[in-house]
């Protein structure tokens, strides 16, 4: 593989973007969806991600740079950044093409997820409305999914709720271990402004609203399983609270609270995943 095809998927923040398009391809297997469109589902939200990944580290390859992201291949000299941004373009324009394999509500709903998403790319990144997009974004998630389905209702807005819930949590912890490399380069989202502290309760918050919306929005009462996540979604923190306050460095607490709100985060996919079984 050449190093530049490397540094392309080095920069595609290659981790989340195999998470959510595999998180995306069982979603689909789960509320019914033939071989071809799972595959049409997962090559609509893989050119999504790959968009959104690009486009990031196109736009902040100024500010990777000034803080030392040698992790970062833009930043590192391991690809051009004018590749990265013509790949991002053409992923941005795939993905509405790709989702017309399906029909054309569930593409209106993939074109707004990955809008909403390069929309926090920029301008809204350092903005107090930084959150809205993750929680657009990952609520679009579902609702593609489900109407990519040939025949499908509209999806239940308890499950469209949830992932915006499960999105805008994510946001808050995904802020947490790099708000003073942020803060140092000038970005002041919603996290920045509420600062450490309140970014991991506003995650905490969050992530127990959609594992609550998860487990008593289906129809029938919530099995044991369920109220055991509810109950794991208020714990977890707490222990990752606690995990934060005996590390010596501030770094090492947010880290700590990170991994706390992740691992909550999750057990709201596997619900999610499971939920796609009861539409």
């Amino acid at each position: 593989m050449s190093s530049s095809v490397l540094g392309l998927v080095r920069a595609s923040h290659p981790e989340p973007t195999v998470a959510v398009t595999a998180v995306a391809g069982l979603l689909a297997w789960g509320v019914g969806h033939r071989p071809a469109g799972v595959v049409a589902v997962v090559l609509t939200v893989l050119a999504s991600q790959l968009a959104v990944g690009w486009s990031n580290d196109a736009l902040d390859a100024d500010r990777d740079a000034a803080v030392g992201r040698t992790d970062k291949p833009v930043a590192a000299g391991a690809v051009r950044r004018r590749t990265v941004a013509l790949g991002a373009v053409a992923a941005g324009l795939a993905t509405p093409v790709l989702a017309l394999a399906t029909n054309p509500v569930a593409a209106l709903w993939a074109t707004v997820g990955l809008v909403a998403a390069l929309l926090y790319d920029w301008p809204l990144k350092s903005t107090p409305l930084s959150v809205l997009p993750y929680a657009v974004s990952f609520g679009a998630l579902p609702a593609f999914v489900v109407l990519a389905l040939p025949g499908a209702p509209a999806p239940p807005g308890w499950l469209v709720a949830a992932a915006a819930l499960l999105g805008a949590g994510a946001h808050f912890a995904n802020v947490l271990p790099d708000l003073a490399d942020d803060a140092r380069t000038g970005v002041h989202g919603l996290p920045h402004r509420i600062g450490a502290a309140g970014s991991r309760l506003a995650a905490a918050g969050l992530l127990l609203a959609a594992t609550a919306t998860l487990v008593l929005g289906p129809a029938g009462p919530p099995s044991w399983a369920g109220l055991s996540a509810v109950a794991a979604a208020v714990v977890v923190p707490l222990v990752g609270w606690y995990a934060g306050r005996a590390a010596a460095r501030t770094g090492e607490r947010q880290v700590a609270a990170f991994r706390a709100v992740m691992l909550v985060a999750l057990i709201d996919v596997a619900l999610l995943l499971a939920a796609g079984r009861v539409v």
